[in-house]
This record gives structure tokens, sequence and C-alpha cells, in this order.
């Protein structure tokens, strides 16, 4: 889309200042809109599900516990983050090295189904790379300091991972450039914006707001997650490890300067308040079976948080009235498909096609 001139951009508006939020108000301004963003926290997103994440880009593995409409979007979305990034005026953490999946001995039958559905799923959506069985040889060549821990793994090429904090600084700091106007600590609604976006002409009113969305949105639920970052200097892992357990897939995303980000939980509640001594102790302890280095880490930061999700735990775009638009459901893929959904909602706003949002099964309500 090319260019407008100032006296003739659109003027839209955005509620949520999260990851969609700022996704979104980006790629609009690049069109060259005027956005005006309100959200209720201020500029470091402490209140955002995108503050306490991974932010691993595993389409494969997530086809284990997840829909092929999530898959599609996770795929299609690994190609955007690279063109997204390179957008950005401050540098983010890219990495595309694969996903390593790893067990312990007594795990084994589990692992075992866990490669079965994995090859299954993809030979259902021949899209991905296929996974690779791993041997100990294979295994030491790939992530070496696990060379005397563990006899098998699966690899799962080109899978990545970004750093999420990053990325949500880098995004703050282009759109203040591309001339943004931010409006911090101000919670708004949309019956506060409804009337002015009726008429064609208009820009658009999109609400991005995550839980803060249940007002206008009844269906949506929060599920609580807990994350670790840990600094671990006698820890060294190239790529993201996904520890195959009995109760919760337990995952280790590493970023620069030997900073860990190891989660797994999932819980069905909108509760935030710290994480329990159940769940902190289980986290450190899988830590430590996968590396011993662990042991004499040092613990950044606890945090927990709830993720917005809808009822099939899937996203989903609506359009609520003629220039009003909903986005929402990421639940625990936000990073996986953010990209996405923005480029299926643009596409909507654009040209009012669906054509993106059907080929990747992404729900969209429209009038």
């Amino acid at each position: 889309m090319p260019k407008l001139e100032p006296k003739n951009k659109p003027k839209t508006t955005i509620l949520g200042a999260g990851l969609l939020g700022r996704l979104m108000a980006h790629a609009l301004c690049q069109q060259g809109h005027q956005v005006e963003i309100y959200e209720r926290g201020g500029p470091n997103a402490e209140g955002s599900a995108a503050q306490v994440a991974a932010a691993m880009l595993a389409p494969l593995a997530e086809s284990a516990i997840t829909e092929p409409p999530v898959v599609k979007m996770g795929h299609y979305s690994l190609k955007r983050w690279k063109d997204i990034i390179q957008t950005l005026e401050e540098p983010v953490f890219f990495q595309q090295d694969g996903t390593l999946i790893i067990w312990h001995r007594q795990d084994s039958h589990e692992a075992k189904r866990f490669s079965q559905t994995l090859a299954r799923n993809q030979l259902q959506m021949d899209f991905l790379e296929a996974p690779k069985e791993l041997g100990r040889d294979e295994l030491s060549r790939l992530e070496p300091s696990l060379s005397h821990q563990f006899q098998h793994g699966i690899y799962l090429p080109l899978e990545g991972q970004l750093d999420n904090r990053q990325l949500m600084t880098s995004l703050l700091a282009s759109l203040t450039s591309l001339g943004a106007t931010f409006h911090w600590n101000t919670p708004k609604d949309l019956s506060d914006f409804e009337a002015q976006y009726t008429h064609p002409e208009k820009g658009w009113l999109i609400d991005c707001r995550g839980l803060g969305s249940r007002s206008n949105w009844e269906d949506l639920r929060g599920v609580r997650g807990e994350v670790i970052r840990l600094f671990a200097p006698e820890v060294t892992l190239l790529r993201p490890l996904r520890l195959i357990h009995p109760r919760y897939p337990l995952y280790i995303a590493p970023k620069e300067e030997h900073i860990f980000v190891v989660g797994a939980t999932e819980i069905e509640s909108e509760d935030i308040s710290n994480a329990s001594v159940r769940s902190t102790l289980e986290l450190l302890s899988a830590a430590y079976t996968v590396h011993s280095g662990f042991a004499e880490a040092r613990i950044l930061e606890i945090s927990t948080q709830a993720r917005p999700t809808l009822k099939d735990n899937l996203p989903a775009i609506r359009q609520l009235g003629p220039r009003t638009l909903q986005m929402n459901g990421l639940y625990r893929h936000g990073f996986l498909i953010s990209p996405a959904v923005v480029d299926c909602a643009l596409e909507f706003l654009n040209s009012g096609a669906l054509s993106l949002a059907h080929s990747l099964g992404l729900s969209v309500q429209t009038l």
C-alpha cells in the first residue's frame, strides 16, 4: 500500500499495547495510518502476557498439543518474523536452529508415543520439516553439553525462537519513530470510541486488549502460566529444548548472555499471584536433571501471567461494527502465531478479503 499524504491518512485507534496491539500498530503505521494507542498499563508492557513467555516458534513441536490451524499459522509466522524484525530500529535476538526434544530413560515409552504423534502430524502437514530421530553421537554433535546425560533425542529442524522483551521494546521504539501516539495508563472500552468509527471514510477501531476485552467478549478466559528466568553461566545450550515429562512438557529456551527461560505450567485460572512452591520446585528440579550447571544458576525472576483464551483454545477475529474489529484468543501461542493473525486482519481491513484467513484456518466473523 503506497504511503499516504498526512492530510489523507486514516486515523486508527488501537486498544491495548501488548504483542498484538504493537504488531498491528506497527503494520498500520508502515501503511500510512495515523495510529493512536490506548493502554491501561505503562510502556514496559508489565501487564501483558507477552512479558511472561519463552517466545518459541515451534509449529511442529506444538502440533502434539494443539489444532492444525495453529500449526499452519505458526509455520506462516515463522517466515514473517524475519521480515518484521528487519524493519525494527533496535536489534532483536532471533534464532532458527531447530528444537530438540529429549527425555530420561524412564520416560522412553512416552517419548515413543510423542515421536509417533509428531511423525503422523508431519505427514498430514507436509509443509513442515520432518522430525529426525537422534542417537547419542548425533545428539552429542547437536548439543555437546548433553552428551553424557541423554542417549536419544528428536530434532525438529528450522524451528526458532526470539527474545520477547527485546521485541516489545524494539516495537515501541519503531512505533515512536513512525509517529504513533500512545496514551499510557489510560484504560478505555470500545464504547468510548464507537461513535467515531461508523463511516467508510474513517479509519478503524481495533481491540487488542487480551483479557481486558472480557466486557465485550464473554467467551474469554484466562489460563495461568509460570516461567522462571535464570542466569546460568555454566550452561551452554544452542537451541530450545523440550523435556518429555509424564505430567507436563517442560521447556528451556536459551537467550543471549546465558539467560534461560524455563516453563511448563498451564493452569485453568486467572490468578496471577506469585508462583507456588510446588511448581517452582518442579520446574527447577526438572531443569537440573537436564543440565547440572543449573544448580549454580541465579534466579533472576519468577513470573506469572494469565493468557487470554477462547472456548476452543484457538484465536479469532471478529467485526463488531462497520469499522470496529476485535483480535484475541492467542492462548499460549502468542509469539508463534501473532504475525499470521495480524496479516489476516490487515487483508480484511485493506480489501475486505479473507483468503489468507481461510487458508490458515483462522476464524473471522464479519458483519
